[in-house]
């Protein structure tokens, strides 16, 4: 595999700061629990130290990646868990990923994928790269089998490729953790939980009747979390469109469902008084000559809620361009 000894740009960071609201009670599942007898079978997760009910990054994070995969309409070409299939770019280039023998799916490399540019990528292993865009790439070897590939009535004429190159994720996303309000109302809820509530539910067998029952923890409706996300800007082009589908997925979600059993009506969520900033480079060195640390950090006027953040992506990529250097 060829070495990169060259650094990729860092412009600056954008960050966006809101409230998300949980409309109907919401369940995001802690592990490690024990099922006791008349107790609970799902539990929430919780902050190990205030035992704070909070959303994970990591599940926020994957909703959006998934709604995103699904908006974009990218092809699944890696397996995954439990017998289902994702999409993940196999190198920095584009190429094939073999799915069966001489099945092959068109991927794009993680240079210019809108999914692997916000959420990363981990690379393939024997996937297909045309011949002259592996020796560009330096992963030719002349020990590798070569076939041509047909593709959308276009013949490729590729090598096969033993292990692509990652690509790190652009795209934080912080833990939610409780706004102090709710978190003062929820301890004056006395469900016999502790900020939380009980879900009872019975599944019924159609055919032979049988009971089913089972009692989940849930967030109540109402609660309202903290939400942040941090991207990375590395490309000022690309950095616009990456934060256009972001707010594309934020409202998605508003629409689906976050966390576990959406279909029987858990998880509805909003998203409210958005606040974007930007911090440059030059900003982030200039922190060491100004007093107390701190710069001038770029903001934009809140925005209410997704709609008008739809409404008025026009500003927030004016916003952008204007900041990032070049401009």
């Amino acid at each position: 595999m060829t070495v990169s000894y060259t650094q990729t740009p860092l412009l600056g960071k954008v960050s966006l700061k809101c409230q998300l609201t949980a409309q109907t009670g919401l369940h995001i599942g802690g592990g490690g629990e024990n099922l006791d007898i008349g107790g609970l079978d799902k539990p929430v997760i919780r902050d190990p130290l205030t035992k704070y009910p909070y959303l994970p990054g990591s599940s926020i994070k994957g909703k959006l990646r998934a709604t995103l995969e699904r908006l974009l309409n990218k092809p699944l070409n890696r397996p995954g868990s439990r017998d289902t299939r994702r999409y993940e770019s196999d190198d920095l280039a584009d190429g094939f990923t073999e799915v069966e023998r001489d099945r092959f799916i068109r991927y794009e490399g993680a240079r210019t994928c809108q999914i692997s540019r916000l959420f990363g990528s981990t690379g393939g292993s024997n996937f297909w790269m045309e011949i002259e865009t592996a020796k560009k790439e330096g992963l030719f070897s002349d020990k590798s089998p070569t076939r041509t590939i047909q593709h959308e009535n276009k013949n490729y004429n590729c090598v096969k490729i033993s292990s692509g190159r990652n690509a790190p994720s652009r795209l934080i996303i912080r833990d939610s953790h409780l706004h102090p309000d709710s978190a003062t109302q929820l301890k004056q809820v006395d469900t016999g939980l502790f900020m939380t509530e009980w879900k009872f539910e019975n599944n019924i067998d159609r055919v032979t009747a049988a009971a089913n029952p089972r009692q989940l923890e849930r967030v109540p409706a109402g609660s309202k979390f903290n939400f942040e996300l941090v991207y990375t800007v590395e490309n000022a082009e690309q950095a616009v469109k990456d934060l256009e589908n972001i707010a594309i997925a934020l409202a998605f979600l508003e629409d689906d469902a976050l966390g576990g059993n959406g279909s029987r009506g858990y998880g509805k969520v909003r998203f409210e008084n958005f606040l974007f900033t930007y911090r440059s480079l030059e900003q982030y060195r200039q922190m060491t000559q100004t007093p107390g640390g701190t710069s001038a950090i770029q903001s934009l006027e809140p925005i209410s809620n997704t709609q008008a953040l739809l409404d008025n992506f026009r500003n927030l990529r004016e916003y952008i361009q204007r900041l990032l250097p070049g401009n």
